[in-house]
Order: C-alpha cells, then structure tokens, then sequence
C-alpha cells in the first residue's frame, strides 16, 4: 500500500443540513469504479484505500458567507461509512443515533468519524470539526463495498440558525489486494 503522489485522488461528497431541523441525514458516494472485489485467475481484486478525510461545514444559507456565522449555534455528528447503502436523505429523515453505531468506534465499517460545534453553541466554543477518528497514510481503511456514506446526526436541542453544508474530502488510492486480504475485509465489511 505505497503512498505517492502518483496513485492518490481525491472523491469528495456533500450534504445540505437544513435549518431548525434536527435528526439525520445521508449522502452517498458511488465507488463501483474503483473497487472490484472478485479476483480473476492472475487478476488481483482491487479495493480503495482510504488515507485521510477532510471535512468543511460552510453556510449555503446566503451566498456572501462562506463559513457559518458568529450566531450559528448548530451542532451535528457526522460519520464516513463504508458500504451503508442508505442514499441520499434529507435533515431529518433517517434515525442515525449512537445506538445505530454510525459513530462509535466499535463498527467495522466505520472510516472516520467527528462533531461539528457551531461558533455559539457552547461557551467557548470554535467552528471546527473534532476528528474523533480517522485513517492515516500509514494505516488507511480499505474499502471493498461499492458505496461510502457521509451520515450526519444535526443535535435536537442545538439545530442550525442558516442552512449549512457538510463536504467531505477523501484521499485515496486504488489498491490490489491478495485473496486471504479481500476475503478478510469482504468478511468484516459486511452490514
């Protein structure tokens, strides 16, 4: 699993978080051009390894703001997933709670995971995402499943003032993969 600059790309995905709603919401990313998990004779399967995610939480609510104002006082959760095959779904509109595992680090399929806290939603607080878990350069999450979810859970006491947007960056590479490997991760990436 070399790391070059040769073989990293990026995928990327969004979702639009809608004001005074609270509860949770999905974007899915397709990745069946990258990963096929079948090894043919000599032909290795390939899988996509994921190294590194950004995340940005801007204001799509007005077009002269970029990032979320000093009054917004929203706060979300908001997980990487592989092989979730829940869809796109509005704020709202699909139950994703501690109790689903989306973000606990006990899921298998879980890729990164981290919490949005809005510039007045606590005293002291700072627009930033606290990565609670993420893949590195040295260890990245291999992929095999034909889908990547962002899945995010807006507070029910703290929802946003503005309508935001949650993006998500993913370094990653494309990777062939050895039949006991593939099997392995065929096995714990299963839903």
């Amino acid at each position: 699993m070399a790391y070059n600059i040769k073989d990293v790309f990026y995928l990327s995905t969004s979702a639009e978080v809608t004001k005074a709603t609270a509860g949770g919401g999905s974007a899915q990313l397709d990745l069946s051009a990258y990963i096929d998990p079948i090894a043919r004779g000599r032909t290795k399967g390939t899988g996509l390894a994921v190294y590194r995610i950004s995340y940005t939480v801007s204001n799509s609510d007005t077009t002269n703001i970029i990032a979320p104002d000093d009054g917004e006082s929203g706060i979300l959760s908001a997980s990487i997933v592989a092989g979730a095959g829940v869809g796109d779904n509005a704020t709202g509109t699909i139950q994703t709670t501690a109790a689903t595992t989306n973000y606990m680090a006990t899921n298998a399929l879980l890729v990164g995971s981290g919490n949005y806290y809005s510039p007045t939603s606590y005293p002291g607080a700072t627009a930033d995402m606290q990565v609670s878990m993420s893949p590195t350069k040295d260890v990245p999450y291999v992929i095999v499943r034909d889908n990547v979810c962002l899945i995010y859970n807006v507070d029910a006491l703290k929802t946003f003032v503005d309508d935001v947007t949650i993006a998500v960056r993913l370094e990653c590479a494309q990777i062939t993969l050895d039949q006991a490997t593939l099997n392995q991760l065929l096995r714990t990436q299963t839903v």
